[in-house]
């Protein structure tokens, strides 16, 4: 009797570098479960959302010598198969020779209707799993509210809403929820 062998299919991060880098340029592409996902342009509020959030990092971040960053994909050595690209992330120390980042300070994620079961579950195990992060944000759009992770000896959850700021002590500051949500109506 012939018995079938089924083959992993699955995409492990040195080979999906290899595979994007040949993509067309303008595709934007992340590795999730071994698996290469195209991603849909955000749609407008949800970039409003980013840029927000990205000058306010910025602000807290450049006086440390670190960077807010967004379109590069966080590694972690704990999963070779996952390659996410999160909405924003906090690098600190020299420049990056390509598009991936193992070591950031922190990670944040604009929440978005197809993607939330992912973003608070899976994905938010994996940002979990990079020994740099300190802090992981998932921002609602449509609602002023944000779900700050901070590592401690467990990782703790807290929720920040309008009027509320969020301590940032590896960045020195704090991260004002209306700054992320700045000229957003709801």
């Amino acid at each position: 009797m012939a018995v079938a062998v089924r083959r992993d299919t699955r995409m492990r991060v040195a080979e999906y570098k290899e595979w994007v880098a040949a993509r067309p340029e303008g595709e934007r592409w992340e590795l999730i479960d071994g698996v290469p996902v195209m991603m849909a342009p955000p749609a407008y509020r949800h970039q409003q959302i980013v840029s927000n959030l990205e000058a306010a990092l910025r602000r807290l971040a450049r006086p440390r010598g670190c960077w807010a960053l967004s379109n590069l994909a966080v590694l972690s050595d704990a999963f070779d198969d996952y390659a996410p690209i999160p909405d924003a992330l906090v690098h600190c120390g020299v420049a990056l020779k390509d598009g991936y980042v193992s070591d950031p300070l922190l990670v944040a994620e604009v929440l978005s209707p197809s993607t939330m079961i992912n973003d608070r579950g899976y994905k938010a195990d994996f940002y979990q799993s990079v020994p740099s992060l300190q802090t992981l944000l998932l921002i609602y759009p449509d609602e002023a509210r944000i779900e700050v992770w901070r590592r401690a000896a467990e990782w703790t959850l807290r929720f920040a809403g309008s009027g509320e700021s969020i301590d940032l002590p590896e960045l020195g500051g704090a991260l004002a929820v209306a700054d992320v949500y700045d000229g957003i109506d709801f």
